[in-house]
């Protein structure tokens, strides 16, 4: 909170506290010692700017009702030099404070003090935290979950760092494993292919089928033609994922770097195979009592642990038994790990080796049943579970004219982030992706992502940002330029529209820690919005080209106010701020 809000916060407890001394020593009330009581923002404005429920909380120590101690506080209150003009005793007993136009001075003080950087606070105090997010595999394109994941993902990292946390981006590159398995074979038969023809060599059921499979293997044919026909299996594939993979892995740079995400680490799973990590991993599992042999397979003893664990939180046998538990394969008859295994070393990797107090995992919905397993293989290994905290994000729909799209109108095949990013302004779909909740299902309009009108959200605030810009650019042509205001200057605005905007600027800094402490980014870009409607409505109502110097070098001090904060978020969130529309 702003510097000012919690002076005016401070200021109410020291009235309490005041007046309830005063009121005690001339008898008004009954000697005790008040307990804890509350400071909220009324859902009605009619009910104050603040109210207390420190009457109510008192009743039974005081012995008195409610009300009558809330009168007789308000009775010994003196505001003088204060945020506040009035209190008032209302319903049962609450105590409405009202600000003064001191309050609104000073908040605007604050905001201009902190420019560009408004909105940011100290509450991670520093804490580092791991976010991975996207970590599509690199067996083909990128899809719409990868989109939506790619906006949350690096907006939720924007919001945390403002919110004060040393934030790391982070890919991983599932480089290894059952489907690069899959990923060579499907190569080596198209490869096949291209030579044998297509009724020579079966793409089995369960390869990948894309169409960019067959551009890699025509690609590697016209480098190297039928050269790898003749040597073993094994080198044919090893040679085809060599060269395939690197243009994969590329590829999501080339798309990530378009999307505006810059990732601190592209962290790649062949890694932990290579150095022992997975391995050390595994027998960590075993040491602990947590694995056991089967069939020639190795298992993790996934409903030992998870029982353990709701049992700690409370849950019955009975609910447990509901919930029919099974273990996992962690190494499989053929002596490869399975994706479980490596999952587990890659956290502990994070948590354990890199020192991470926090690791954040962005996946989708689909992955639901995939969370208490994980947190719980974190207990088995020696971590705090609640160290790694896992985001579930809900799928996307494409629509147009009110249908859903699922081609591509440049390739008539499924749309992927390439192709939504050709389509639609960057800009549009990082605001547009983050309006939702990520738990929420979401249909993004491609009809409203493209319109430049106040009903596309990111337009709406790009334009009241390059709307004040304009503003101050056609005073400066008069020679009006702003200057910096007394406090005096900024007490003139008092109009509801001025307050009402003042007031919604004070808020950011809260806003953005509880985006960050519900890893919800929406809640920034929904203030982003409402923010742009107080403005219009302050500037409608309220001509900053006046007579008064004074009052237009206080409008003109709030419209510069509004602008950076706007710079700020759209900043934040990697959205343009243009100046000109």
């Amino acid at each position: 909170m702003t510097l000012t809000i919690q002076k005016a916060k401070d200021q109410i407890r020291a009235f309490i506290s005041a007046a309830a001394q005063n009121a005690q020593s001339d008898g008004s009330l009954p000697a005790g010692e008040l307990s804890a009581f509350n400071i909220e923002v009324p859902a009605d404005k009619a009910n104050g700017d603040y109210s207390t429920n420190a009457a109510m909380v008192n009743a039974r120590t005081l012995r008195l009702p409610p009300r009558k101690i809330a009168e007789a506080l308000t009775a010994h209150m003196d505001l003088t030099d204060s945020y506040f003009s009035r209190v008032e005793v209302a319903g049962p007993g609450f105590i409405n404070f009202y600000f003064s136009p001191a309050y609104y001075a000073d908040v605007l003080l604050d905001v201009r003090k902190a420019g560009k950087e408004y909105g940011r606070s100290d509450y991670g105090q520093g804490q580092r935290v791991n976010i991975e997010f996207v970590s599509a595999n690199p067996t083909g394109p990128m899809h719409m979950g990868n989109a939506r994941g790619g906006a949350l993902g690096d907006c939720l990292a924007g919001v945390m760092d403002y919110a004060g946390y040393d934030v790391h981006r982070e890919f991983y590159i599932n480089d290894a494993g059952n489907q690069i398995e899959k990923f060579a074979l499907s190569l080596d038969v198209r490869y096949r292919q291209l030579f044998l023809g297509e009724d020579a060599v079966e793409l089995p059921e369960d390869s990948y089928h894309g169409e960019d499979i067959t551009e890699r293997a025509k690609e590697f044919a016209a480098l190297y033609g039928d050269k790898y026909m003749n040597v073993s299996e094994e080198e044919r594939r090893k040679a085809l994922v060599d060269f395939a993979l690197p243009k994969n892995i590329q590829n999501m740079k080339n798309a990530m770097n378009t999307y505006r995400i810059q990732y601190d680490t592209w962290f790649h799973e062949s890694v932990l195979h290579n150095d022992g990590e997975l391995k050390d991993t595994i027998d960590l599992l075993t040491k602990n009592g947590y694995t056991y042999e089967k069939d020639g397979a190795l298992w993790y003893k996934n409903k030992d642990i998870q029982t353990e664990m709701l049992l700690a939180q409370g849950k019955s046998q009975e609910e447990i038994d509901r919930l029919e538990l099974k273990d996992d394969v962690l190494v499989r008859t053929n002596g490869n790990p399975t994706y479980f295994a490596a999952d587990i070393a890659y956290h502990r990797n994070k948590l354990e080796k890199r020192g991470f107090d926090k690791a954040i995992d962005v996946w989708g919905a689909d992955h639901h049943g995939h969370v208490a397993r994980m947190k719980g293989a974190m207990k088995a290994i020696g971590l705090d579970p609640e160290r790694l905290d896992i985001l579930l994000m809900q799928f996307v729909r494409l629509m147009r004219d009110g249908e859903v799209v699922r081609m591509s109108k440049r390739t008539g095949k499924a749309i992927t982030l390439v192709d939504l990013l050709e389509e639609v302004p960057i800009d549009a779909v990082r605001f547009l992706f983050n309006m939702r909740e990520p738990g929420s299902l979401m249909d993004f309009d491609l009809d409203l992502a493209v319109q430049q009108s106040a009903q596309n959200p990111v337009y709406y605030c790009q334009y009241a940002h390059a709307r004040i810009h304009s503003i101050l650019a056609k005073l400066a042509s008069e020679g009006k330029c702003a200057r910096d205001c007394t406090r005096e200057e900024l007490m003139q605005l008092t109009a509801p529209e001025e307050t009402a905007l003042i007031t919604y600027l004070s808020t950011l800094p809260d806003v953005i820690i509880h985006a960050a402490k519900n890893y919800d980014p929406a809640k920034v870009t929904h203030y982003c919005t409402d923010l742009a409607t107080h403005f219009h409505k302050f500037y409608n109502a309220c001509r900053v080209n006046v007579e008064d110097e004074a009052l237009m070098q206080a409008r003109l001090c709030l419209c510069n106010c509004v602008k950076d904060t706007l710079f700020s978020i759209l900043t934040m969130l990697r959205v343009d701020a243009p100046e000109k529309m």
